[in-house]
């Protein structure tokens, strides 16, 4: 049975850091090109950041480039998304999910490419 677990959302204070980590049972998940994507209330869904399946491509949003990192930790089996510099507007459910039919150089913003999703973890950005 596959399952992803996001963790590491929360509160915190505009300028402030969080670590998302996705963890899979189930699954190896340096198999898979993996993306985060997050959801406001009232917003559409947004591709966040993507990682590919060899680690050397990675996308993130224009509204995040430059303050968050997706990293991948093979021994661990488990993707990360490190954010910092955090603004109001970064507050959403952050979602993790794999993408099983991408090739190992590429990853997709496109959600409905995606075939696994985890059950998302709260990030609340305020003061």
């Amino acid at each position: 049975q596959v399952q992803l677990v996001e963790s590491g959302g929360g509160l915190v204070q505009p300028g402030g850091s969080l670590s998302l980590s996705c963890t899979a049972s189930g699954f190896t998940l340096h198999y898979y090109a993996i993306g985060w994507f997050r959801q406001a209330p009232g917003k559409e869904r947004e591709g966040v950041s993507c990682i590919s399946s060899n680690d050397r491509s990675t996308y993130y949003a224009d509204s995040v480039k430059g303050r968050f990192t997706i990293s991948r930790d093979k021994g661990q089996n488990t993707v990360y998304l490190q954010m910092s510099s955090l603004k109001p507007e970064d507050t959403a459910i952050y979602y993790c999910a794999v993408d099983a039919m991408a090739p190992y150089y590429n990853c997709s913003a496109d959600g409905s490419q995606y075939d696994y999703w985890g059950q998302g973890t709260q990030v609340t950005v305020s003061s």
